[in-house]
């Protein structure tokens, strides 16, 4: 193809293009080829360590129309960061347009895809009988499919990744490299004759022969527990309308009341379990297809040991090939719980030993395939609040992709939180938010924490040469960066908290900042958890506080919300609380001597320390009502008592408890003493406890909106951002929002950054990776 006359007209109407963002592993050079075919331009297209490099010549119109469509029209997976234009003399006339091989340069700061759920092209092909790749379940093509949870290295190329022992066959390898195709360059490319393989075994692992998929659908209508090896890890599978198949799993488990997430084959199927509004079946259906909690059906045909006493449930679409074929079988459930295959205190399984090893005794079978796992990568959670996506957990279809800094941030590695870690490596003025890790409560997860750093790292090819901490140091995050031996930036947990919404969004500060979680490190002697500061990416003030509460027994207390109810009934009756006649019925339910026991704790301060924190408060509350007096899940005292104030209806709780804001030494508080007398006599009135859980939100809200109004004088301060734990309570979430907005203030909050300790990493990086002056 000859493009223009002459070499000096050429030279004039040549561009260098380099493309800054998640651009490799998306199909963006095959793109980039048929963009430059349509204009009739000339040039190569190559991956190397900084993204994606063009060469390209043409006539100056053409370009133009070429450079604006490369934005335009990218890949749905690609994300922009940049482009990069220059005048260049590197495009020879006469050429025609290629595609080179990757280059990998010096250092890579090119982006990493996340894991994909299926395409709408592929399931087409799987489902079609005349296809070559009918029925199989590892089909995928530059648009979907495994990406994080196969790379090795980058370049993404399949040498680098864990199908590089799965060499292609003719076919497959003719799509591979034809440029037209939409396989070009798919590294995962597979095929029935050349690609990974099912097995099926039983619960000793001994290998049965059928189809492997019809035996796991006959099996799991059986009411049998099937481990399944995904895209990023094992699931353990059960029949959700079956409820004995639901207590099998759970008694196994050890898990007898976190709920559980299931998953439907269609939107259509999932409108028969709950109510779905346009943007959450717009999330369902999304490239990341994460778990997303909805609204269930007061009719749902599921078992209703799911999610017991909670009227949300957490929802996800199939996202692998393997899920459409199974829950396609004539004989598969109709819905299917889908929970993380491991044990309590465990990071879920990965390898195909490991789980016939670690499940055995969990699962009654075993689907297994012989795709090496190279990270372990879990579901994403996320809810729609106040009109927005906003991540719970981050991980699959989210990470790594980064979050971009638009302030100076040095390389750095942030080391988390100890609940609901992840880590965040800093790199190029990109954060790299690991996916979830967990709670690093046990050997086995801290191995998987200090795997995934060193092998983001390795991916990435940096070693910051500085980390950030929080300033807990009993956390074995804290810990990890203590012994790293390279300078060392401790921040205090809340600060964090508010520091990772001033990043996602871009804010200099200084803004007023509430952080309401279950507890954080303060720096008076007592435990931080329901704060109000003045907050800049440098400093914060305490400026405000949830009355300080007893916490008897320590850390026990948030395992056991009876004691926090006889704390907040002492805090509002003193020596009384300990007088059975003046406690809620309840409380009747422990045993006097416990009751007792407890109490002279609390009189003599016998380890008790003083707490502000907001999940505290919330489990006080739910015990007083009898909710929860005994947790058997993080949050279940708080999310049981938000799923009773949405029972109630907006307005029944009319007779709104006052609020009372006091000033201490220039510190305000939020006074919380009277709320055990209110409850009693709302008790006494015989008050729906609906009613009374809608006025425990209400009041919380209106005392943060009158503490932040009073606030606002004094600092001229009418930015606001919303974080910490306590915040994923959607109706206390969009409560304050209203409200503060009809006070016309500005409000931020966490979206695709967790706004619980997952997102605690990218402010420790933000705060600690800022320059001297800023």
């Amino acid at each position: 193809m000859t493009l223009v006359a002459n070499q000096a007209e050429s030279l004039e109407k040549s561009l260098s293009i380099t493309i800054h963002g998640l651009v490799q592993g998306v199909g963006f050079r095959p793109f980039v080829y048929r963009l430059a075919r349509r204009f009739g331009l000339g040039g190569t297209v190559a991956n190397n360590g900084n993204g994606v490099e063009i060469a390209v010549c043409g006539s100056a119109e053409a370009l133009n129309d070429f450079v604006a469509a490369l934005r335009l029209e990218a890949p749905p997976v690609a994300r922009i960061v940049n482009i990069e234009v220059a005048a260049s003399a590197g495009c020879l006339p006469g050429t025609d347009f290629q595609i080179l091989p990757s280059n990998p340069g010096v250092r890579p700061s090119t982006q990493i895809a996340p894991d994909i759920a299926l395409c709408t092209d592929c399931l087409a092909e799987i489902l079609d009988p005349e296809n070559r790749r009918y029925h199989y379940p590892f089909t995928n093509c530059t648009n979907c499919g495994p990406r994080f949870s196969i790379v090795e290295r980058i370049p993404y190329d399949r040498a680098h990744t864990s199908m590089r022992r799965f060499p292609l066959c003719a076919a497959c390898d003719q799509e591979f490299h034809d440029p037209m195709d939409r396989r070009f360059h798919a590294q995962p490319n597979a095929c029935p004759v050349c690609g990974p393989r099912l097995s099926w075994h039983d619960g000793e692992g001994y290998p049965l022969a059928g189809d492997c998929l019809t035996l796991a659908a006959r099996a799991l209508a059986d009411g049998r527990v099937v481990a399944i090896k995904g895209l990023g890890g094992f699931h353990l599978a059960v029949d959700a309308g079956s409820p004995s198949a639901v207590a099998t799993l759970r008694a196994r488990k050890h898990r007898p009341s976190k709920p559980l997430a299931i998953m439907v084959k269609d939107l259509a199927t999932a409108a028969r379990f709950c109510r779905l509004s346009p943007e959450e079946q717009a999330l369902l259906a999304s490239p990341e297809h994460p778990i997303v909690l909805v609204d269930r059906h007061d009719t749902a045909e599921l078992a209703a040991n799911i999610a017991p006493g909670l009227g949300i449930l957490g929802l996800m679409l199939p996202y692998t090939p393997l899920h459409h074929l199974l829950l396609g079988e004539p004989q598969a459930p109709i819905a299917l719980v889908m929970t993380s295959g491991n044990v309590s205190d465990e990071p879920i399984c990965t390898g195909n030993r490991e789980a016939l090893r670690r499940l055995r005794g969990l699962a009654d079978f075993f689907l297994l395939h012989d795709r090496k796992i190279v990270t372990r990568v879990d579901d994403s959670v996320a809810r729609i609040m106040a009109g927005k996506t906003r991540l719970l957990r981050r991980a699959r279809g989210y990470s790594p992709v980064p979050v971009l800094l638009r302030q100076p941030t040095a390389d750095i590695l942030a080391c988390g939180a100890e609940m609901k870690n992840s880590f965040c490596i800093v790199r190029n003025q990109e954060a790299y938010i690991s996916q979830h890790i967990g709670e690093l409560s046990s050997a086995e997860i801290f191995d998987f924490y200090r795997e995934s750093i060193n092998h983001l790292q390795a991916v990435l090819e940096v070693t910051p040469q500085l980390s950030a901490c929080d300033l807990h140091p009993d956390y074995c995050s804290t810990r990890y960066a203590h012994s790293l031996n390279i300078p060392r930036h401790e921040v205090q947990h809340h600060h964090a908290h508010a520091g990772a919404v001033l990043a996602e969004q871009g804010l200099k500060g200084p803004v007023l900042s509430v952080v309401l979680d279950g507890s954080g490190y303060g720096t008076d002697g007592t435990v931080f958890g329901g704060e109000i500061y003045r907050v800049d990416r440098q400093t914060f003030t305490r400026l405000g506080h949830l009355s300080h509460l007893l916490l008897p027994g320590g850390d026990r207390a948030a395992q056991e919300p009876w004691r926090m109810a006889l704390a907040l009934l002492y805090q509002g009756l003193g020596a009384a609380a300990f007088i059975e006649a003046n406690q809620p019925p309840a409380l009747l339910a422990i045993a006097p001597e416990k009751k007792l026991f407890l109490g002279a704790m609390i009189s003599k301060r016998l380890n008790c320390p003083q707490t502000s924190s907001c999940g505290r408060l919330f489990d006080a509350v739910a015990a007083f009502l009898g909710l929860c007096l005994v947790s058997e899940y993080e949050g279940q005292a708080a999310m049981l008592l938000e799923h009773q104030a949405t029972l109630a209806n907006p307005g029944d709780e009319s007779a709104a408890w006052p609020v009372a804001i006091l000033n201490e030494a220039g510190l305000l508080r939020i006074d919380s003493a009277p709320l055990a007398a209110l409850i009693l006599d709302d008790l006494a009135a015989r008050t729906p406890i609906p009613v009374i859980a809608r006025r425990f939100h209400c009041w919380l809200a209106a005392s943060l909106v009158a503490l932040l109004v009073t606030l606002r004088h004094q600092t001229q301060l009418t930015d606001v951002v919303l974080t910490g734990g306590c915040m994923q309570n959607k109706l206390l979430f969009e409560t304050l929002i209203d409200q503060l907005r009809q006070h016309q203030f500005t409000i931020f909050a966490g979206e695709l950054v967790p706004m619980n300790d997952g997102g605690i990493a990218l402010g420790q990086a933000f705060i600690g990776g800022a320059p001297p002056c800023v």
